[in-house]
């Protein structure tokens, strides 16, 4: 509590001094205003720190201090802070050099500097450094060379910035010599700039060997319902046992792993458990089900299931032939949500006059789903795509993360550098995307006009370290990648380190593009596993029939656990999949059939037509029904909530 009322006279300090410099403002002199008066008690009170951009700030409010006090000036004044618009006032009519414009100056640059704290009062809530939080102290001191030799960073800035100069430069240079040759890109030059297009990829004409392959595992896979499914790969994997009690550790009932997969069939296919209750079996009784939602179903415990099944998935053989796991894909699939709720958001492209969600999902390039976020309405913050990556606990440790045009942005290509991560976003309009250079005076042939935008890497250098510590927080789980907003924004603005995050990513993505644009193989493949988390969307759609496939839940918590219990089924479907199409291969290999390599990496676990999703309904009735009796009606004195 005391700290928090220092704190609180601290804010109310500095808006003490935001209120004298608008009356400053207003009378255009700073001894008309009293505040001359109040200034060294003012300065005096303050505990100001910096990030590097305010550092010469601080050094001139330092200066003043001495001034204040009486102390003989040393050495220059401090003036690497003053733009042109104010150099004229720090000189008097005779060219001395003008104390009191020196002083509004200071005050009125140190306003601005602590609105976009650059300058912050140290023991401040409401103007506090953003980048609290971040590793600092001695901690940040010895895990520095550990996290740049983990992410492949130097620990100078001006290292880093001469090595990716250098590749930027060379990548322009060898593009440009291979875009005659290159009959996929266009370049159009117009009066101001130039016009970049590509064209679309062809279309991969799926050859006879592949079609025979597809009918021939089909027809060999068995037919079964999704409950089967889930209780056999529950007996294979044992993932059941991941599902503990919330408050009882070690609680369990007599096969509760019925129980756990029919919970698991009622969440994803959305139909509630209705179809599924049966009095006469205690596992399906809807008290059973219903302790077992409220007690077993949470985000911990269906991740800790995912992280099983992935495992399992993991060791098929077959596995292998589609990817080595470190590639991942990330896009959303979108739920109506047709109840009255703050944790929802509207977009009428997607859910008319409804509102919706986003089920943002991290996809490997072996078809496993390795972690999934929430999100009210529609993706627009990238950050987004950080904490589905970061948070992710499967064992997989992708390394290249792919999305549709909608998940990049400047900061993003910054981020995921500095984390040693490659982001490899499909880009639809590369022609309205950007090409930074660093070297302004460099001939790149063909792509010059293209290259028009310079990248300011004196930012970059100048805030290295605290990039650095951004990167090794996340990295080591110090701060989360959803609390990143407080680091690189205040009042809607970007920070100089935000800034400085943003020319690097300028850098880093104007490599890639150029890679892009120079190589199709690269691009058809970013397109492939884009298209396997497409896939995997629309077996997802297929498993979340129920209710007209539209989320009715009201809190966020159980839209999470929902569409968490899908994601676990999903995984379920593609674990039993890559089991029985690898069983097939192995059988079709032994009957003397060839199999192509190239075939059998072209296969998919996502299929579901041998799948019962709907359930059964039996046509039979009781014999006295039969012979036109009415069934008895129910005792209401002894109904109970399995009767109801």
């Amino acid at each position: 509590r005391d700290w928090r009322t220092r704190a609180s006279l601290v804010d109310r300090h500095v808006q003490s001094l935001f209120f004298n410099m608008a009356k400053i403002a207003a009378s255009g002199r700073l001894g008309q205003t009293g505040t001359m008066r109040y200034l060294p008690k003012m300065l005096a009170g303050l505990d100001l720190a910096a990030a590097p951009a305010g550092q010469p700030l601080l050094d001139a409010v330092d200066h003043l201090r001495r001034v204040h006090q009486g102390e003989k000036r040393r050495g220059p004044v401090p003036t690497s802070f003053v733009p042109k618009a104010w150099a004229r006032q720090l000189k008097t009519a005779d060219g001395a050099f003008d104390l009191i414009g020196y002083r509004l100056c200071t005050l009125d640059r140190l306003r601005r500097a602590i609105r976009r704290r650059d300058v912050f009062p140290v023991r401040s809530l409401r103007y506090a450094d953003p980048r609290k939080g971040l590793l600092t102290g001695a901690g940040w001191e010895a895990a520095r060379p550990t996290v740049c030799r983990t992410v492949g960073v130097a620990v100078a800035g001006d290292e880093e910035i001469a090595k990716l100069s250098a590749r930027l430069d060379l990548a322009y240079r060898e593009t440009a010599a291979r875009v005659p040759d290159n009959d996929a890109v266009t370049i159009t030059k117009t009066a101001s700039a130039a016009d970049l297009s590509i064209a679309p990829l062809d279309k991969i004409d799926e050859p006879l060997s592949l079609t025979n392959l597809h009918n021939a595992i089909d027809a060999r896979l068995p037919r079964l319902d999704l409950p089967e499914l889930i209780l056999e790969m529950h007996a294979r994997t044992g993932f059941g046992a991941a599902f503990t009690h919330a408050s009882e550790g070690n609680a369990r009932a007599e096969d509760i792993a019925t129980t756990i997969c029919a919970v698991l069939v009622a969440e994803a296919t959305n139909t509630g458990f209705e179809p599924l209750v049966r009095s006469e079996v205690p596992a399906l009784r809807r008290s059973r089900l219903s302790w077992v939602k409220q007690n077993f179903m949470r985000a911990e415990t269906l991740t800790a299931a995912n992280a099983l099944l992935v495992a399992a998935h993991n060791r098929i053989p077959l596995t292998r032939a589609w990817g080595g796991g470190e590639v991942a894909s990330a896009d959303g699939l979108r739920f109506t949500v047709p109840v009255r709720t703050i944790h929802a958001g509207p977009n009428p492209r997607y859910f008319g006059r409804e509102r919706g969600v986003t089920w943002y999902n991290l996809v490997s390039d072996r078809f496993s789903g390795l972690n999934a976020v929430t999100v009210p309405g529609t993706l627009r913050d990238s950050l987004h795509l950080l904490a589905v990556v970061l948070d992710q606990e499967t064992e997989l440790r992708p390394s290249e993360i792919m999305t549709d045009t909608a998940g990049y942005t400047d900061t993003i290509f910054g981020v995921f550098y500095l984390l040693g991560l490659q982001f490899s976003p499909r880009i639809a309009d590369i022609g309205g995307a950007r090409f930074w250079r660093v070297d302004g005076k460099a001939d790149y042939g063909v792509l010059d006009d293209l290259a028009s935008n310079r990248i300011n890497t004196k930012l970059i250098v100048e805030h290295w370290d605290d990039l650095l510590r951004l990167a090794g927080s996340l990295k080591l789980g110090v701060v989360r990648a959803t609390g990143l907003t407080r680091v690189l924004q205040t009042n809607d603005r970007p920070t100089k380190l935000a800034r400085a995050l943003q020319e690097l990513g300028r850098l880093i993505k104007s490599l890639y593009m150029l890679r892009f644009i120079d190589d199709e193989t690269y691009r058809r493949r970013i397109l492939v596993q884009l298209n396997r988390g497409e896939s995997r969307h629309q077996l997802a759609r297929t498993v979340f029939h129920g209710k007209r496939g539209e989320l009715r839940q009201r809190y966020r918590e159980g839209q999470e656990d929902q569409l968490g219990a899908l994601g676990l089924v999903v995984n379920l479907v593609v674990l039993w999949n890559t089991i029985y199409i690898d069983a097939a291969l192995n059988q079709l290999r032994t009957e003397g059939h060839v199999i192509l390599d190239e075939d059998v990496a072209r296969l998919s676990p996502l299929g579901s037509q041998h799948i019962n999703m709907l359930g059964r309904y039996a046509f039979t009735i009781p014999d006295m029904v039969a012979r036109g009796e009415l069934r008895p009606l129910r005792d209401p004195s002894v109904t109970g909530i399995d009767d109801a």
